[in-house]
């Protein structure tokens, strides 16, 4: 029991019997056993497009009776909300299958978060547990399996590729372009030499990306990899109509570019014909251009993929 006399908190009285002053002493009763609520299902939509119904058991208990009753008005009410925003934010950054596969991972660090931000109201939550009520709509992305086309790669090592051909034989320059703001995006080397085996020109028999995969690795770097922070997979479609996959991986260390698609999930598939991937390199045409013609075709997070414009700025 909290006792208030003439407005001025007192020590915690009870259990047991404890003597009140009629018109001096007010109270307020706090209850220090475990309790629980549950958060209603409600609709999310996960990082690769999925719509999902997600609710969540959890189990609280009041470690400190003061900081209960001085810090917030209604404490179940506050709790709730903290709970269900934290589920929310964290459920936005994943995509389905994650969720799905990791939930008791996610309830630990949901657990954690909230308990952050109730400690400071003489609460602590014992248990979370997320329960995934319903998935009301696929990922819009969802790879079948390890041999998803990436068309987010393949238009990145395109898109190098025809900045590459343009340019061969040409000595690079270090530095980023004037265009971009940032100080140290990207870092070149001064020369570069594509293999005498691979052929770049339109009477070539091998694909002209399949030559300059190795010639693209010099080009990546941290810098580029802070600025970006995503993983791509191209669906390139040749003039024979035939679909070659590329990825470049721009997640971790300085970078890295191949054939085939990429070992985790890419953030982004995008496809495109070998045409509009010379333009697009060329700065004939800019990613956002393409896609709102629809010359380019985006699987995943519109965003994500909006950063080749930085690719494109930063390469000369």
């Amino acid at each position: 029991m909290i006792v208030f006399r003439l407005g001025r908190i007192r020590t915690p009285q009870g259990p047991g019997m404890v003597l009140l002053l009629p018109f001096i002493d007010s109270f307020q009763r706090v209850d220090l056993r475990t309790r629980a609520f549950n958060v209603p299902p409600c609709k999310l939509a996960s990082k690769d497009g999925a719509v999902l119904s997600v609710g969540a058991d959890v189990q609280f208990r009041i470690w400190d009776p003061v900081l209960s009753v001085m810090t917030v008005k209604d404490l179940n009410t506050a709790t709730r909300m903290t709970a269900q925003n934290a589920m929310t934010k964290a459920l936005l950054k994943r995509p389905l299958r994650e969720i799905q596969m990791e939930k008791l991972k996610i309830s630990d660090q949901l657990l954690l978060e909230i308990n952050d931000v109730t400690r400071a109201w003489g609460l602590e939550v014992d248990r979370m547990e997320l329960a995934v009520e319903a998935v009301l709509q696929p990922p819009q992305d969802s790879p079948a399996g390890p041999g998803l086309d990436s068309p987010l790669q393949q238009l990145a090592l395109y898109f190098l590729r025809g900045g590459m051909s343009s340019v061969a034989g040409a000595t690079l320059h270090p530095g980023p372009d004037k265009e971009t703001p940032e100080k140290d995006t990207l870092e070149m080397v001064n020369e570069v030499e594509l293999p005498a085996h691979h052929g770049v020109g339109p009477s070539s028999k091998q694909p002209m990306a399949e030559g300059l995969l190795t010639a693209l690795q010099p080009y990546l770097s941290e810098a580029l990899v802070n600025q970006v922070g995503a993983c791509y997979q191209f669906n390139v479609i040749l003039p024979s109509g035939t679909q070659n996959t590329y990825f470049l991986d721009l997640t971790s260390g300085q970078g890295r570019v191949g054939c085939g698609v990429p070992d985790g999930i890419p953030d982004v598939v995008a496809e495109m014909a070998e045409a509009d991937l010379r333009a697009l390199l060329c700065r004939e045409l800019w990613p956002l251009g393409a896609y709102m013609s629809g010359r380019l075709k985006v699987k995943g997070d519109l965003s994500v993929a909006m950063k080749l414009e930085a690719v494109l700025r930063a390469l000369k």
